[in-house]
């Protein structure tokens, strides 16, 4: 679709980084709009944004039309859908309320496997654009399900507050929730690195293009999978207890199986850890937030945690850069850099946990 530009592919791997930026630099946007407008509307604009967005970029034919749609447009809108989604849940549950998040969680994880399948030989017989449209329909017809069946627990009246009021950043001041910002950023630096580099890995090493796809779409079955398990364990032994478990687990992972992964049979096997401990965050992140500030303050510091989300995002081009820069074994610095990052990650955890109990076996 771009043959013509010979800086296709780097600029069109902006696009993927723009839509993580809007979704997680919009979050306190959308915190605000929930306060003033309510959540069923912030919900609906969400779900015309992501329709028009997929619409638009099956019309574009520059890559800065797909900056403007999928990567600004779908970001903003899918922001709209997941914070409110993230935030509402919580409230419906006291007990199980892990299981519940990881379930909502766990959704991604099968979208994730899914959809290949779907764009794959949509994208083969009708090309991109047509397959922008098709999934902009998909996505309309999931969402209005949302629209219709999400809403809060306790209506809350729209109301005109001001900023402060809506966004408490006095949640900043609340040391132990600053330790779990850090330590989940720090962890989630390397949390993308083997979903943009394992395929490469795998055709480096003279696999085929569809084993190191295969290996993508095994890694989001096993998040889907990891991430109920992770909610369902940390109503079990603690939610920080099992959130530090998994990310030590990816960490392993990183370092003592991807870095020796050198036949199909052994990528796989990492594919099928890795995607098992990577998304715990994404599954406790939201009850790990409540219970360390409290359901009043938790909007703002889940609203805050996703805007420092941002900064992993370009976690990936730092690993390229040291990459290019290392004189080493082809792949070694991603291995390497997503595996310490997981680790320095469950260290800064740890610590949290032992600020909030110092018996290290407690349920936290």
């Amino acid at each position: 679709m771009f043959s013509d530009n010979p800086k296709a592919v780097v600029d069109l791997s902006f696009v993927g980084t723009l839509t993580l930026v809007f979704i997680n630099g919009a979050s306190p946007l959308v915190q605000v709009c929930v306060a003033r407008y309510g959540l069923r509307q912030v919900i609906i604009v969400g779900t015309l944004f992501v329709t028009i967005a997929l619409e638009m970029a099956g019309f574009s034919y520059e890559i800065w039309h797909l900056y403007l749609s999928q990567g600004i447009l779908f970001g903003l809108g899918a922001s709209c859908l997941y914070v409110t989604v993230m935030s509402v849940t919580p409230q419906w549950f006291t007990k199980n309320r892990g299981v519940a998040l990881g379930i909502v969680a766990s959704g991604s994880g099968i979208g994730g496997l899914v959809m290949p399948f779907i764009v794959t030989p949509i994208n083969r017989t009708l090309g991109p654009g047509w397959t922008y449209r098709i999934l902009g329909f998909i996505c309309l017809a999931c969402d209005a399900v949302a629209c219709i069946f999400v809403k809060e627990r306790k209506s809350n009246v729209p109301k005109k507050t001001k900023l402060s009021q809506i966004i408490r950043f006095d949640v900043l001041k609340n040391v132990n929730f600053l330790i779990f910002c850090i330590g989940s950023d720090v962890a989630l630096f390397g949390y993308f690195i083997p979903f943009f580099f394992v395929p490469a890995n795998a055709t480096y090493l003279g696999l085929s293009d569809s084993q190191g796809s295969s290996m993508i779409a095994v890694v989001s079955a096993m998040n889907f999978i990891g991430r109920f398990v992770a909610g369902f364990m940390a109503d079990r032994i603690g939610r920080l207890n099992s959130n530090i478990l998994f990310t030590l687990l990816a960490a392993i992972s990183c370092l003592l199986i991807w870095t020796f992964s050198f036949s199909y049979g052994s990528l796989m096997a990492f594919s099928v850890v890795f995607g098992f401990a990577c998304g715990s965050y994404f599954a406790l992140m939201s009850p790990i937030s409540a219970s360390i500030l409290g359901m009043e303050k938790f909007p703002s510091g889940l609203s805050l945690l996703l805007l420092f989300n941002m900064i992993p995002v370009f976690g990936a081009n730092i690993a390229s850069a040291i990459e290019s820069g290392a004189h080493s074994r082809p792949f070694l610095s991603y291995k390497l850099f997503s595996g310490v990052a997981f680790l320095v990650g469950t260290i800064i955890l740890i610590v949290l946990k032992l600020r909030l109990n110092k018996n290290p076996f407690a349920k936290v």
